[in-house]
């Protein structure tokens, strides 16, 4: 199993699972599906509309519905958090090599440098670069500075954390975790993880220092582990009541 260890610039440690060739392939394939049946309904609107004697207008059209499929990944990795749908169906998802969400030019560079990772290389110089290198980066990756992980996270029997089912009347501790947003929710997992399989109580109290300082807040509990799992309990509390 290959991973990845990043240093956030909150100097916190988390472990990922790097995406495997495998889920780039299949992810890809997905993706290709859904351009392809994007370009079967514009044909069938075209024809249907009568729209082929290609006037003015009509090749407006053409070209305006030619640029989403030629702009799917870049537009769907900004728009979802360094996901396209196919990613987001394997699992894995685009972060910048310090751990935090990539920038647009790390995502434009991804983008721009498919063209010699697939387009011009008929795939191979993507395939091998992805095959080959100890990260499984393809040239925009290396590039950008960026790298595929695994959105799931690597826990074991004894590398789970309790998160009680909050009863009707459950008591929320920090009603401003409300705030926090999935991928804030997601680090805050990793940590208890990675500090339950190491012993390295150092990155609970980081990201408990971390949470403080985003929701304005201060701790009540004196164990940061279990500030941690409150933060936890009160936001699934919190957000199934919406």
């Amino acid at each position: 199993m290959n991973t990845i260890t990043i240093t956030t610039p909150q100097n916190t440690e988390i472990e990922y699972e790097l995406g495997s060739l495998g889920d780039r392939v299949v992810g890809a394939i997905i993706d290709w599906l859904i351009i392809i049946a994007y370009a079967v309904v514009i044909m069938a609107t075209f024809v249907f509309g009568r729209l082929q004697n290609f006037s003015g207008t009509s090749r407006f059209l053409l070209v305006l519905f030619a640029l989403p499929p030629v702009f799917y990944d870049l537009a769907s990795e900004l728009l979802l958090n360094g996901q396209s749908l196919g990613k987001k169906v394997m699992g894995i998802k685009v972060i910048s090599l310090s751990g935090e969400q990539p920038s647009f030019s790390q995502y434009l560079n991804r983008w721009v440098f498919r063209l010699v990772d697939f387009t011009f290389s008929s795939q191979m110089v993507g395939f091998i670069l992805v095959a080959a290198t100890e990260k499984k980066q393809r040239l925009g990756d290396l590039i950008a500075g960026t790298v595929l992980v695994k959105t799931k996270l690597r826990t074991g029997l004894n590398d789970t954390w309790y998160e009680p089912t909050a009863s009707d009347n459950y008591q929320v501790n920090y009603p401003e975790v409300i705030d926090l947003k999935d991928n804030d929710i997601q680090l805050i997992k990793e940590v208890i993880v990675t500090v339950r399989r190491t012993g390295n109580t150092m990155l609970s109290l980081q990201a408990q220092q971390k949470i403080e300082q985003v929701l304005h807040i201060q701790s009540r509990h004196s164990d940061p582990m279990m500030f941690l799992q409150t933060v936890l309990s009160d936001y699934n509390h919190l957000t199934s009541k919406l």
